[in-house]
């Protein structure tokens, strides 16, 4: 049994600051196990306990997955000092300390971004021993050709890389377009593999990492847990 504080345990699921828990504490407004604590030094084993906050049951969570659907023009970052981030378009209850995206999407890129306070879960996923999959629906300025196809297969040529092999298949769209899957998630890649294509990306949108599909009922901007089956799926390439 792990025991924690229990003002850092209900810091840590955004009711308030440690210093604004611990007023709440001493206030007599927690409770653990039925019990009204005072204390915020008190140890509880947080996976364990049933911890209150006045009168309503706290779920203790150590870490937080989450699904967004990333919108247009918003940073892939925990905080930005000039522009607005998919952390700051978390609901309150899930801005904890610590949430951060699992990878990047471009600021114009849309779709499945993964925030997380699991460390450990997200350097697994990045991590390119692990080849994730990623797939993105792009809308092009031209259609895609057998040779494209190919060449994306073989492993397309940059000016400092070589892609790894990828799969890429025309799509009905709005004008061209294609499905793309990767293993890898460099620096803008899969809009510089087409222009190494001679092709352009017009729009472009994530919609699966692994086994997971992004969630088409979330509008761009909105949030939801992921489940714990989902989170493991992160790590197969099969669809939910």
């Amino acid at each position: 049994m792990k025991t924690e504080r229990l003002d850092k345990i209900l810091a840590s699921q955004n009711t308030g600051t440690r210093k604004e828990v611990g007023a709440i504490i001493r206030a007599g407004r927690v409770s653990v196990n039925g019990e009204v604590a005072r204390r915020p030094d008190d140890k509880v084993d947080p996976e364990n306990a049933l911890i209150a906050l006045d009168g309503v049951p706290l779920t203790v969570k150590k870490h937080l997955y989450l699904m967004m659907n990333k919108p247009d023009g918003v940073l892939s970052a925990s905080r930005d000092p000039k522009a607005r981030t998919v952390v700051d378009l978390l609901p309150r209850e899930w801005q904890r300390r610590g949430i951060f995206p699992a990878g990047r999407l471009d600021r114009d890129t849309e779709g499945l971004l993964i925030l997380t306070d699991d460390g450990a879960f997200a350097h697994r996923m990045l991590a390119p021993r692990s080849h994730v999959t990623k797939w993105y629906e792009a809308r092009l300025a031209h259609p895609v050709s057998e040779d494209d196809v190919r060449a994306f297969r073989l492993g397309v040529e940059l000016n400092d890389m070589t892609c790894l092999p990828a799969e890429l298949t025309a799509a009905e769209g709005d004008g061209p377009a294609a499905l793309v899957k990767v293993r890898e998630g460099k620096y803008h890649q899969v809009k510089r593999m087409f222009l190494a294509r001679e092709n352009e990306v017009l729009k472009l949108r994530r919609v699966r990492i692994g086994g997971v599909a992004l969630d088409a009922s979330l509008a761009p901007g909105e949030v939801r847990e992921l489940a714990p089956d989902e989170q493991k799926l992160i790590f197969e390439d099969r669809i939910l």
